[in-house]
């Protein structure tokens, strides 16, 4: 706003101040006594400037937003830790650690013979990724083989500056209070490893509150992280309001149905490039297409998978010329989901 007053604007409106019969030329009495006087309200301006800016939403930094949206009790999301199952051939003591890859875990907690929940040592969606074989830090005497096979409740990052100035202002859109529907989604996708929640009042009878949710990575969620939200909305699931559901309340959590997605369809490449060779980009082009599907599931009543879609982003695919035939499933028709089930990639086949 302040940015066209500069120091050398400020010093003629002072000096034009002054008579013209006094000496304003650079050097004399006058001249010299104002300069200072300019650079200081310069930088008044520049400090205007910045106040105007962290003093709105729209354009605060990240610690001066944390501070505006702090007064609506709004907080940004802490990075969490991912849990990961470990498997074992005997049980291990609690706290062990291991590595896998660039990352270490320690045993959490025991689910039943030989398997474990084993926590990242590193915050953040860094330790999700890693599977495999699990290297004992300290020797364990008759262990012979231990692997991370399942991520449990996937760690999330330290939430996004813009992605917390849009909740900011979706904070004044929608009042969050007693159990509505506002309530329940703000409570339940702040637990960490949850992504996204579909609320469904009285889906079992008056009381009754069914939550679907899809882990952090808009995947189906385990059994471990739709009982860890369970157990911190209604644990006892009898209306007392033990969890953070409001008394009378009756709450299920649940997950998706994922249905599997498979392509088939007729490809033509231009010349150096084959199906074999442009596979992987074909299905990553069509997973990124499934995960914008599955990041929206929330806000949707149905979510479709469109061929239309489907064909336009394997036509950006480098060496792809032309593209027919598409069928999903099996289907030349749009692929329809109810309100409980979400897109997963199955394959692609070119003919």
């Amino acid at each position: 706003m302040y940015e066209s007053v500069t120091y050398e604007e400020i010093l003629q409106r002072m000096l034009d101040r002054v008579s013209d019969q006094m000496d304003k030329r650079e050097g004399s009495i006058i001249y010299d006594a104002l300069a200072p006087a300019a650079i200081e309200l310069q930088l008044m301006y520049i400090e205007l400037d910045v106040i105007l800016q962290e003093t709105f939403g729209d354009t605060a930094s990240r610690d001066f937003l944390i501070r505006r949206a702090a007064e609506r009790g709004i907080k940004p999301t802490s990075a969490t830790y991912a849990i990961l199952k470990g498997v074992f051939n005997m049980d291990v003591a609690l706290s062990s650690r291991f590595s896998c890859g660039d990352m270490n875990y320690f045993v959490k907690e025991k689910i039943q013979q030989n398997e474990y929940k084993m926590q990242c040592e590193t915050l953040g969606v860094i330790g999700n990724k890693n599977f495999g074989e699990l290297i004992p830090i300290d020797y364990i005497e008759g262990l012979e083989s231990a692997n991370l096979t399942e991520l449990l409740i996937p760690g999330e990052d330290e939430e996004d500056t813009e992605a917390f100035r849009k909740r900011y202002f979706d904070s004044f859109e929608s009042k969050a209070y007693g159990g509505n529907v506002d309530d329940y989604l703000t409570k339940t996708n702040a637990i960490a490893g949850v992504g996204s929640t579909k609320v469904t009042p009285i889906w079992n009878g008056g009381g009754t509150v069914k939550l679907t949710i899809l882990n952090s990575e808009f995947n189906k969620a385990s059994s471990e992280l739709i009982q860890s939200v369970q157990n911190i909305i209604d644990p006892t699931q009898d209306g007392h309001g033990v969890g953070l559901a409001p008394i009378g309340h009756v709450v299920t959590v649940d997950t998706v149905e994922e249905i599997e997605v498979n392509i088939s369809t007729s490809i033509t490449f231009d010349e150096g490039y084959s199906f074999d060779g442009q596979k992987q980009k074909i299905i990553d082009t069509i997973s990124e297409y499934l995960l914008e599907i599955r990041k929206d599931w929330a806000n949707q009543i149905n979510s479709i998978v469109r061929i239309a879609q489907i064909e336009s982003r394997i036509m950006n695919i480098e060496g792809v010329i032309d593209i027919s035939n598409t069928k999903i499933n099996s289907s030349s028709a749009n692929l329809m989901l109810t309100k409980y089930q979400t897109p997963k990639m199955g394959g692609v086949v070119n003919g």
